[in-house]
């Protein structure tokens, strides 16, 4: 299962060489302004992958989800923070949010599996 993980990041890079190599003007500052926005400032990184994790679950992005899992996990997030996550974005997005939170209670535990 670890190999999700590994085939999940491996994409994304790639992907994002591909894309910013177009040399897109427009692009590459949007790409830059998203990493910016999850550095350390008033609030800390940990605080930022959350916020991004309950926006990601109630806009429904798979990838996304994916994305901030890891970068929550990464931050020290515990099982029990994901789950107060979890709530938030389901009271926040409503019960569409639901089968999303189950993907994303999958590829944690995967997560957590890996980071052992």
């Amino acid at each position: 299962m670890a190999d999700l993980v590994n085939d999940f990041n491996q994409y994304r890079t790639k992907m994002n060489e591909v894309i910013l190599g177009k040399d897109n003007l427009v692009l590459k500052r949007l790409f830059n302004l998203d990493t910016n926005t999850y550095e350390a400032g008033v609030l800390d990184v940990k605080t930022k992958e959350m916020l991004g994790l309950v926006a990601s679950l109630v806009l429904r992005c798979d990838d996304c989800i994916k994305y901030h899992l890891g970068k929550c996990q990464n931050a020290g997030t515990t099982t029990a923070e994901l789950y107060e996550i979890f709530a938030i974005a389901n009271i926040v997005g409503g019960t569409i949010v639901i089968p999303h939170t189950r993907r994303a209670a999958e590829y944690w535990e995967i997560l957590q599996d890996s980071h052992l």
